[in-house]
């Protein structure tokens, strides 16, 4: 009985000396977890935890939303004759090669959110496409419209606008009030419409951001008034413009490149193209007989089916500066009425130059002819200059194969090629 009471006495000490190791502990407020055991959970700053993941369900049956991808929804290609229901949280729609013929003004009432939507490849018209139906859309930025049956610009377009596309529709005009608001627009596509007379007045001008300008294969009869400044890519080919004001590109310093063929232009006043930055130049399929001023920038040079009978070097290159050279490194020349090659000049202003397409002349009507073409000895290049490629040096004056543009290449440039 003793051994017993022992016992239980001691295993009561070691439990009270238990209680007062706790009761004693001073507690850190400011613990910091161990280095060498790190959290396996990481805090993402760019994500928003109070919004979470919606699920398929919420998509419309008629269309995909991808779980890795929950701000898309897809509805292309599926017949659609109308637009289905579209979650708050969707900010890319895409609606093309459908069915739609109208928009109305309910459509998008609980997407704000939206910042890209794709209507192309529809049958849209302008009576069906309800004003203001993206007005409240303050995030949208890309709005695709092309290939419908549009007859009018759209009017009261949101001012968020990054890029529009109206290009194979039926518009004939574009009023200006249209045009209000759209500050933000870098690129506005207008090719394949039926537009006689485009922005009058100063319309354009506001357009402070504008980059790309596409009004090819319309019925143009004058060049649009006013682009803005900033422009750099203006496609103007397959109209019917017969005369570019002498001042007209004067302002316009930041141009890349200029296409303006199959018009009516029959001169082109000597310092026109004066532009420091100009780097594809096209007036084919015109009605020129004069050179003019190539820029030091300009790389391609397209005059093919004109009435050049001769073309004056002097006037396209009127001093060389070894320390600044001309970029030119080709030209097209071909079905005009020229009776002799290219002054061996040009191969001293133009020094990059690496080849020259004469194809066939105009001899009278449904007669060409092939122009003797006398070859130049190159200047010897540096071994260690050398490549394995063909041995056309820059003063190369025969001709290579021509490069064609491929069909629907026409108003399409590199940096928005869609």
């Amino acid at each position: 009985m003793k051994f017993l009471i022992k016992i239980s006495s001691l295993l009561l000490l070691l439990q009270m000396k238990a209680f007062c190791q706790y009761a004693n502990y001073e507690y850190d407020d400011d613990y910091e977890p161990d280095e060498e055991y790190p959290q396996r959970f990481h805090v993402n700053q760019n994500f928003d935890y109070a919004i979470p993941y919606l699920s398929s369900l919420d998509c419309a049956r008629e269309c995909f939303c991808p779980s890795s991808l929950p701000q898309i929804m897809y509805c292309e290609n599926r017949k659609l004759k109308s637009i289905p229901k579209i979650p708050a949280h969707i900010q890319q729609l895409y609606l093309q090669f459908n069915e739609i013929e109208g928009v109305p003004a309910t459509a998008f009432i609980n997407a704000t959110s939206l910042k890209e939507i794709n209507l192309s490849h529809n049958k849209i018209k302008s009576d069906r496409l309800e004003d203001g139906v993206f007005t409240k859309l303050t995030k949208l930025t890309q709005l695709f419209l092309d290939h419908n049956k549009l007859e009018e610009f759209p009017s009261l377009l949101p001012n968020s606008l990054e890029r529009l596309l109206l290009n194979f529709n039926q518009i004939s005009k574009i009023q200006a009030r249209n045009l209000q608001g759209l500050i933000h627009v870098t690129m506005l596509d207008l090719c394949n419409n039926r537009i006689e007379d485009a922005f009058k007045g100063k319309a354009l001008s506001k357009m402070r951001n504008l980059m790309q300008l596409n009004l090819c294969n319309n019925k143009l009869r004058s060049m649009p008034q006013s682009p803005p400044e900033s422009l750099m890519y203006l496609s103007l080919e397959n109209n019917s413009i017969s005369h570019i004001p002498e001042d007209y590109f004067t302002k316009l310093r930041n141009l890349t490149a200029v296409r303006m063929s199959h018009n009516n232009v029959q001169e082109i006043p000597r310092n026109m193209f004066n532009l420091p930055k100009l780097m594809e130049l096209d007036l084919s399929s015109n009605k020129l007989k004069q050179a003019f001023y190539i820029p030091r920038s300009l790389e391609h040079l397209y005059l093919q089916d004109n009435e050049f009978e001769f073309i004056n070097i002097t006037l396209m290159c009127s001093f060389i500066d070894p320390m600044n050279p001309n970029r030119l490194t080709y030209i097209r020349v071909d079905k005009n009425r020229l009776k002799a090659p290219l002054s061996t000049f040009a191969f001293l202003c133009f020094p990059h130059i690496h080849s020259i397409y004469y194809g066939e002349q105009k001899k009278g009507e449904g007669q060409n002819t092939q122009l003797e073409i006398p070859s130049f000895p190159q200047f010897p290049e540096p071994e260690e200059d050398r490549d394995e490629g063909p041995e056309e040096g820059p003063y190369y004056h025969g001709e290579v194969e021509h490069r064609e543009r491929e069909d629907g290449e026409d108003g399409d440039f590199e940096p928005y090629s869609y």
